[in-house]
């Protein structure tokens, strides 16, 4: 019985980051977490910069659909995206689309 296995990078790196989900579990849903806000907040603040007002349901679906897209990219990989945490990142993304589309602004009326 060893005490400490020694890494093994020979399989590729699919192998090496299940093994760190598995080892962090909230590694995933915080990677996520984290491209959401970068996109989300500098996407308002650009803007804000720019025009001096920011759109934030467009920017959260924005946010939204990206961390979707990498949840998806993370789905194809078994066991390195929970299937509840994709499911929450989905309805994320529906509800961000809602809010846009029930947005009322005054150029668009």
């Amino acid at each position: 019985m060893a005490l400490y296995n020694l890494p093994n990078a020979t399989t590729g790196a699919d192998d090496i980051l299940v093994e760190t989900i598995t080892a962090v579990p909230a590694l995933a849903p915080l990677l996520l977490a984290f491209v959401f806000f970068v996109v989300f907040l500098g996407g308002i603040s650009r803007q804000k910069a720019r025009i001096g007002t920011a759109d934030y349901p467009m920017w959260s679906v924005v946010a939204s659909l990206s961390t979707f897209l990498v949840a998806l990219i993370m789905s194809l990989v078994e066991g390195l995206i929970r299937l509840d945490v994709l499911i929450i990142v989905t309805v994320i993304t529906i509800f961000s689309g809602v809010w846009l589309f029930l947005e009322k602004r005054a150029g668009e009326v």
